[in-house]
């Protein structure tokens, strides 16, 4: 009975969205003043993270002209939100999530202030940065599950697809912006005013914050704090469809995404474009991404994601692969248009799909370990790309890992039969459909 109650709602829900214009459609999670706040704050905020993220690459790069360093500091900024995620996890689902994410802007903004000034004042080494690098690590390990887990309560389920590829779109809206300001500052200001200006961004999304009014109680559990863990691992580890979209990420995440850490090398010694060049090329791969998150926002329902999960890797492997082998500047900037796409609209999708299927109880668990397959296998790629690039080169480094996300796309995509029914079971059980009708839903099982 409450099955068929929920499956009523969400078919109504979905109805009422199908009948809407499409813009309308796109933007429908900015109906919530929450999510209004949550937005614009964050957009603003994302902004100064991407002008740090570029400055701080092209600092390292500058001092020390190193592909292994460049790479290590990745491994130093991402490896704790590996081992310490199912912490933020088990945190997420246990206390006030809004207060959380609070907690962690402010320290991220206190982080980014220490870097400025050390940069400012010229006392900055390549220590300090490996250090504060770990540290917001540690901040992201908390943050991360808790902000995804937060979007279902900013919400609520039947806009909660539309409020993560808009979170995707405006990430990546601010990828194109940030690196663009980041390279023209960085050649004409140097390094210090990008993280200030990261710092001083904090306080947009803190504001956000703290205007909203969200009811996020604390959940009470009868468990050990690692007993929790452990189910959360387990749940993940034994539903096959979760664990495939997992393992799939976690293999992008590891050979796919290194090519970002050696972006400077490519923008210096190959392309011979130097800091501005850096700016050029992220920003075309934070338009394209863009592209792909407005490509899901526009969705209204779950069915086919899965073929767009193998499509989207596969296609991103293509792109890098192509990218490693040129020569030309202006050519470099137009496969990284599709790569930014092909990776955004899986990673999308991919965070939709599971959330969509998870049971709320285990929801900041479960993201976390997305976070660990996400975030937490990048320190390793970045490590071992940076150490592989050092010995062969950024391009062919950068080119087997497009040959292994094609490997990876094309056993995703041969296991998809099996993990329909499985799919289709969790979003109904979640009280949606998927998007998609329940008669429907009866008729045709739902592609994960």
């Amino acid at each position: 009975m409450t099955e068929e109650k929920n499956s009523g709602a969400a078919e109504d829900v979905f109805a009422k969205a199908a009948r809407l214009p499409k813009w309308a459609t796109t933007l429908r999670a900015l109906r919530h003043r929450n999510f209004q706040l949550f937005f614009s704050g964050q957009l603003i905020s994302l902004i100064g993270t991407w002008m740090q993220t570029v400055a701080q690459a092209w600092l390292v790069y500058s001092m020390t002209k190193s592909a292994l360093l460049l790479g290590s500091v990745g491994f130093a900024s991402q490896i704790p939100v590996f081992l310490v995620a199912p912490f933020g996890g088990i945190t997420a689902d246990r206390v006030n999530r809004q207060r959380l994410v609070i907690a962690t802007q402010t320290a991220s903004m206190i982080l980014a202030g220490i870097l400025a000034f050390l940069t400012l004042t010229g006392r900055v080494h390549v220590w300090h940065i490996f250090v504060l690098a770990a540290l917001l690590g540690v901040v992201n390990a908390f943050d991360i599950p808790g902000r995804q887990s937060f979007l279902v309560d900013m919400v609520g389920k039947e806009d909660l697809m539309n409020a993560i590829a808009l979170n995707s779109s405006m990430f990546n809206g601010a990828r194109i912006i940030g690196p663009a300001i980041a390279g023209i500052l960085v050649a004409r200001i140097g390094e210090g005013w990008c993280f200030a200006a990261n710092s001083i961004s904090y306080i947009a999304v803190i504001a956000g914050l703290s205007l909203m009014h969200v009811h996020c109680a604390p959940r009470a559990s009868k468990h050990s704090p690692i007993e929790d863990i452990i189910e959360g691992f387990r749940w993940a580890n034994h539903t096959k469809v979760i664990r495939a979209l997992l393992l799939l990420l976690g293999l992008v995440s590891l050979v796919g995404m290194p090519y970002t850490v050696l972006m400077p090398v490519f923008a210096d010694k190959i392309l011979h474009g130097g800091a501005r060049a850096l700016g050029i090329l992220m920003g075309a791969t934070g338009v394209g991404a863009l592209f792909g998150a407005l490509t899901l926002a526009a969705k209204t329902g779950v069915k086919g994601l899965g073929r767009w999960v193998a499509f989207a890797c596969g296609s991103f492997g293509i792109s890098l692969f192509l990218f490693s082998f040129s020569r030309s500047f202006w050519l470099s900037v137009a496969l990284l248009l599709p790569a930014g796409y092909s990776m955004m609209l899986q990673m999308a999708c991919s965070n939709t799909l599971i959330q969509t299927m998870v049971p709320d109880q285990l929801r900041g668990r479960v993201m976390s370990v997305y976070s660990m397959m996400f975030m937490g296998m990048a320190p390793f790629g970045a490590f071992f790309g940076g150490a592989l690039a050092h010995h062969v080169g950024a391009p062919i480094t950068v080119a087997i890992g497009g040959v292994a996300c094609v490997l990876g796309a094309i056993w995703f995509g041969r296991a998809l039969p099996t993990l329909r029914i499985e799919a289709r079971r969790l979003i109904v059980a979640q009280g949606l459909s998927g998007g998609e009708p329940v008669q429907e839903l009866n008729a045709q099982p739902v592609e994960e």
